[in-house]
């Protein structure tokens, strides 16, 4: 079985520097991880190689730096990594960037794709569903669990509001893995060696022209666009109200809201 697994590289803080023209993240200067999701999926995907043979690829879309978090994929285990990169693809939104990555793994091949069910930094949920709308793929998100697989199909729990749900999907299919379907492995002394003896192979907007909408790709190309970003504003101190009883309590509370003009 080919499986891959789609990451991302996320800033490893909440403490993030916004561009106030583009509405995009300034990376430069802030810790990146693998997004967690995303690393859940890695090790399924390592677990079901175990059971069943084949090999498992790690794909990802991002700037030259996001080198480092796919080597960290390979010395987890995972047998080949790619790199989706180009200035053509900077700013892209979840649709634009769903697109690019689709033809990415449309051109690499797959039995089985398995994403993060979001990232951090973006927190849509979206890139996923959006990559097997675009390859035609049955899908299933929020997986939980792995029950069964074969070359032919998967059984997955899939989380739902007030129970689960049990889905048994045909391959190819994508599915997109929360923080309980495993528990990440760590790197291996061996691995880490091995990780930086391979090849990262890089796919730019020449290897990937004629799968993209060309007009729908980057930061002019995305249908969505960031309106307005702001951190969020400190609040001020509030005021402690020691030593009354219920009814000073009530009417002291009374009066500041009058004060304010709220009652």
């Amino acid at each position: 079985m080919k499986i891959l697994v789609c990451i991302k590289q996320v800033p490893d803080t909440v403490e993030v520097k916004i561009d106030p023209k583009t509405g995009t993240l300034i990376r430069d200067g802030v810790p990146s991880i693998i997004n967690h999701d995303d690393k859940t999926g890695i090790e399924a995907a390592l677990q079901l190689k175990e059971k069943l043979g084949g090999t498992v690829t790690v794909v990802s879309m991002g700037p030259p730096q996001a080198d480092v978090a796919l080597r960290e994929a390979l010395a987890m285990g995972c047998d080949e990594a790619y790199l989706v990169s180009g200035r053509e693809f900077g700013g892209s939104d979840t649709y634009a960037t769903s697109g690019i990555i689709a033809a990415a793994l449309k051109q690499i091949g797959y039995d089985l794709i398995i994403t993060g069910r979001q990232a951090i930094d973006g927190d849509t949920a979206q890139v996923g569903p959006q990559i097997a709308e675009k390859l035609h793929l049955a899908q299933v998100s929020y997986v939980e669990e792995i029950v069964d697989a074969t070359e032919e199909s998967v059984t997955v729990k899939r989380q739902f509001e007030d129970g689960y749900h049990i889905v048994k999907v045909k391959t190819p299919c994508l599915l997109t893995a929360i923080a309980e379907l495993a528990e990440p492995r760590y790197m291996s002394i061996g691995g880490i060696f091995d990780a930086y003896k391979k090849e990262i192979k890089i796919l730019g907007f020449e290897d990937l022209k004629d799968d993209l909408e060309l007009d729908m790709i980057g930061l002019k190309g995305s249908p969505t666009n960031v309106f307005k970003s702001f951190t969020k504003e400190v609040k001020g101190a509030g005021t402690i109200l020691n030593d009354l009883t219920p009814d000073q309590a009530v009417e002291a509370i009374v009066k500041k809201l009058e004060e304010k003009f709220i009652i």
